[in-house]
């Protein structure tokens, strides 16, 4: 029995949205995640999906992607992420009334790993515009988009602090917190989303959105007074599944 993760799995079955145009690892990538999941999730074990799940827009525009899903072993824990259209999040439950007993939605709820209760939420940051000079170095950036995406990050915020707090009142008090967006702005060496990860001791924020070698880099990797960090998108982690917990 073990814990894992990916993100951004980016898949198309219905809609016409090839992935190789992003680089030689996107290729087949669908084959990719298949193999690898495979390879490495077990009946008993658990996989956290942290987001991007598909291009469709619309829940009949995703139904083969979900179902490519569900037909991963394992039991799936889905994240919402920016591309995920079909997910209205007021209507999580609907989700998991129509899926139950095949994939669990995490949305103002929350899930359980062992004595862990695995809290989250799509997460929010800025990402620019950011103005450099010749050289390369950073000399500012879109004040407006970065007061619009603050906004974002306390809606945000708020849907997880209502995760936290149901999993408190449940009785948990050991927790894993996952995000779709990373936790820090390049802007940034601390967040909300970090701030609660230490309010609540959690053991791990795990959390992906970062495309390409260029953005790997961009939030925490490793650990970050007392929490680790881990980024698992799909592409950062060849298709392959993170170990979180075994």
């Amino acid at each position: 029995m073990a814990l894992y993760a990916l993100g951004d799995l980016h898949l198309s079955f219905q809609v016409h949205k090839p992935m190789d145009s992003f680089g030689r690892v996107w290729k087949h990538h669908e084959k990719k995640i298949r193999k690898y999941v495979c390879q490495t999730v077990g009946p008993e074990d658990t996989l956290v999906l942290t987001g991007d799940h598909s291009w469709g827009r619309k829940l009949s525009e995703c139904r083969e992607d979900l179902a490519f899903i569900e037909d991963l072993p394992g039991r799936k824990i889905l994240l919402r992420g920016n591309h995920d259209m079909f997910w209205d999040a007021r209507k999580t439950d609907r989700l998991n009334e129509e899926y139950a007993g095949r994939l669990f939605f995490l949305q103002n709820n929350f899930a359980v790993y062992q004595d862990y209760a695995l809290v989250g939420t799509k997460g929010y940051t800025f990402e620019g515009p950011f103005y450099l000079d010749p050289w390369g170095n950073l000399t500012g950036w879109d004040e407006e988009r970065e007061a619009h995406a603050k906004k974002l990050v306390e809606r945000e915020m708020s849907r997880l602090r209502d995760s936290f707090a149901q999993a408190e009142a449940a009785g948990f008090r050991k927790y894993i917190m996952f995000l779709h967006y990373p936790p820090t702005s390049i802007l940034e060496e601390a967040s909300p989303f970090t701030e609660i990860a230490e309010q609540y001791g959690a053991l791990a924020v795990v959390y992906s959105h970062c495309h390409g070698e260029r953005r790997f880099g961009d939030s925490i990797r490793g650990t970050f007074h007392g929490v680790r960090y881990l980024l698992v998108s799909g592409d950062y982690l060849n298709f392959k599944p993170a170990l979180i917990l075994p």
